[in-house]
């Protein structure tokens, strides 16, 4: 059960970091003009969508245990990589 307290505790923080940085993007759109404009809220909100799923996956781990634990963690890890790769991409772009 530790082990399971450590990782929601890890990767609830990382998807609070992740949502500050989120926020500094959509402030650095605001900035933009045009067309990148337009495609950056397009992105930005494909990111938050991504990031809402993995924030619901994160709150059934909280509630699962065991075989259905280990299930919801890998869903959850892909999850979180989604949303790690989105940002990365975003920010390459909106520098």
């Amino acid at each position: 059960m530790e082990v399971q307290n450590a990782y929601r505790k890890k990767m609830g923080a990382q998807l609070k970091e992740w949502t500050a940085e989120i926020n500094l993007l959509e402030a650095r759109l605001d900035k933009l003009g045009g067309n990148m404009r337009v495609k950056g809220a397009g992105e930005l909100h494909e990111l938050r969508a991504r990031q809402r799923a993995a924030v619901k996956k994160m709150k059934e781990l909280g509630k699962s245990s065991g075989e259905a634990w280990e299930q919801a963690k890998k869903t959850a890890d892909k999850m979180l990589d989604d949303v790690k790769a989105g940002l990365a991409d975003a920010q390459s772009r909106f520098k």
